[in-house]
């Protein structure tokens, strides 16, 4: 454009240093005219002195004993200054959380709270750690009293007797067998029918457990059977027993407690039986709990006392949960154990028979206790009571839990009454029941021994029970299969078993064939040996000399 100035640029006066990179070390004249002003950065406290300097050692630190003249660009500052400078974060400046020193020293350098929190938490270790000391020590007294708790054996041995052999459980346990279904050969009895009312009742609307004075409840022994006998003279089979010795046999293995049963072979026939006032005729409790009981026979809460309160519990709590009004089931045959007019309890006794190989067949006599009408199908049923005497020995009350935990209930149950639970399985499943009702029957008061309500009933099948359990078939026929194959090859006469009080086996005797019989009956002696009854003049005398006694003492 003409008459316009156009702008021009002025090129500053550049110092070249040829010798090297930056400013040059002689002295420039500058244009703005600043004179002696060192480069220095705008940053106080980046104390540097050039912008680049390879040949200065920054790590050494500057001695003033070495008489060193600084370098002319070497940063210098007012005093003044510098103590009018303060820094806003005060934080010092973070460690490095890598190499070697963080990894093996972290947990010396991280900070420990010491707060209340944290000594609260160590407060409560330390007590977890002394209940756990006292719980632990606490099972092991127990378990000790329980080992040295001396059990009598329940059959006094003779030294007369002759042991002919003592098999160990842990041989019973890898014992199989497997039979076919049994076949009913007599039915015998009368069952009355299930009130289905006890199976809604629980703990806040409990019942009182009555009592059946009148009806008669028969444990008869094997050979003592009439049906047996009858069966045994028309060669119905080889082995004959009833369903209770049967599960004794079963369950040998869960057994703690001693208990002994009577085999008698005659001619090629075996009889197993029991002793009349048997323990087989009574019901162990806590039997397998690690709690030992008390051991004075007198208190109510021995093993005794629990035994022939529990079978008093089993027979009421049978009857009591039946609709009495007359209306039952009759079999082809009576009661055999019955006379006429006499009042029974309501039982059905099923003689069945099982095929054990070719030559030899087991007649065994089963118990049913009731039965129930389901949709027109007909069900049998046995019936048993669980009864709990005090809390504090199995830790779970039932009042509490039966409505919320009864799985707990059930699972105590099942360790402290294993053998138990067991033989009333296997006797289920011999008598082919349907359903297995378990009542759960306390007492009023721990102390209170007689009274008892009914808390709550419960049905299971058998065959899921025994799973539930574990409780294997196979293994209970396997253990029959081995003992009576063992009886086969005895020679003709009477032979004991008898479950060793202290360990875990079983011990066979060969005893006398009169054993047994006169346990009850004392024989008269002879009348040499017989001292006469005092006379009256000896009578009225002695209260005298008794005087004269205390006189001289």
């Amino acid at each position: 454009m003409v008459g316009t100035m156009q702008p021009q640029l002025k090129v500053p006066n550049v110092a070249d240093n040829p010798d090297g990179w930056g400013p040059p070390d002689g002295f420039v004249m500058l244009e703005n005219q600043l004179q002696n002003v060192p480069y220095a950065p705008f940053s106080k406290n980046e104390r540097v002195g050039r912008v680049a300097d390879w040949t200065r050692n920054y790590n050494a630190r500057p001695n003033a004993r070495s008489g060193q003249e600084s370098s002319v660009f070497d940063f210098v500052f007012d005093e003044a200054d510098e103590e009018s400078f303060r820094l806003v974060d005060g934080k010092p400046p973070p460690k490095p959380r890598f190499g070697p020193r963080w990894r093996f020293q972290q947990q010396r350098q991280l900070p420990q709270r010491k707060d209340e929190e944290v000594e609260a938490k160590k407060r409560e270790a330390e007590k977890e750690r002394q209940r756990r000391d006292r719980f632990y020590h606490q099972n092991r007294n127990n378990m000790q009293r329980r080992e040295a708790a001396v059990f009598k054996s329940s059959v006094d041995i003779q030294p007369e007797w002759t042991m002919l052999d003592q098999i160990p459980f842990t041989t019973f346990s890898k014992l199989s067998y497997s039979v076919g279904e049994p076949e009913d050969l007599v039915m015998c009895g009368a069952l009355e029918y299930y009130d289905r009312v006890y199976d809604r009742v629980a703990p806040k609307s409990e019942k009182r457990l009555e009592r059946f004075k009148n009806r008669n409840f028969f444990k008869v022994t094997t050979t003592d059977d009439p049906v047996i006998r009858r069966l045994a003279s028309e060669d119905k089979a080889t082995v004959f027993a009833t369903d209770a010795i049967l599960a004794t046999l079963m369950c040998a293995p869960r057994s703690v407690y001693s208990w002994d049963i009577v085999v008698q072979k005659v001619g090629s026939k075996l009889f197993f039986d029991k002793r009349d006032g048997s323990q087989l005729d009574l019901l162990s409790v806590n039997e397998t709990s690690q709690e030992p009981l008390p051991e004075a026979k007198e208190d109510i809460n021995s093993a005794h006392s629990l035994s022939v309160e529990a079978a008093y519990i089993n027979q009421n709590f049978s009857q009591q949960v039946l609709i009495r009004d007359g209306n039952k089931v009759e079999f082809e045959e009576p009661n055999p154990f019955a006379s006429e007019g006499e009042e029974v309890a309501s039982v059905a006794y099923r003689y069945r028979r099982w095929k054990l190989d070719e030559d030899v067949s087991l007649v065994a006599r089963c118990e049913v206790h009731s039965v129930l009408d389901l949709r027109g199908n007909t069900q049998f049923l046995t019936l048993n009571a669980l009864n709990e005497f005090d809390p504090k020995y199995s830790g779970v009350d039932w009042r509490q839990k039966l409505e919320t935990q009864r799985g707990a209930v059930l699972a105590t149950e099942l360790k402290n009454n294993a053998n138990k639970l067991a033989k009333w399985t296997a006797q289920a499943l011999l008598a082919s029941a349907d359903v297995m009702k378990l009542g759960y029957v306390s007492r009023i008061h721990p102390r209170d021994h007689f009274n008892h309500v009914i808390l709550s009933v419960q049905g299971y099948k058998p065959k899921e029970f025994a799973m539930q359990i574990n409780l294997n078939t196979s293994n209970m026929w396997g253990i029959v299969k081995s003992i009576v194959d063992l009886c086969l090859k005895l020679n003709e006469g009477k032979y004991v078993f008898v479950k060793d009080p202290s360990k875990p086996q079983v011990r066979i005797y060969e005893v006398p064939t009169d054993a047994f019989e006169n346990d009850y009956v004392e024989e008269p002696l002879p009348e040499e040996e017989q001292v006469p009854p005092p006379t009256e003049e000896e009578t009225a005398a002695k209260p005298d000399e008794e005087k004269d006694v205390d006189a001289d003492v």
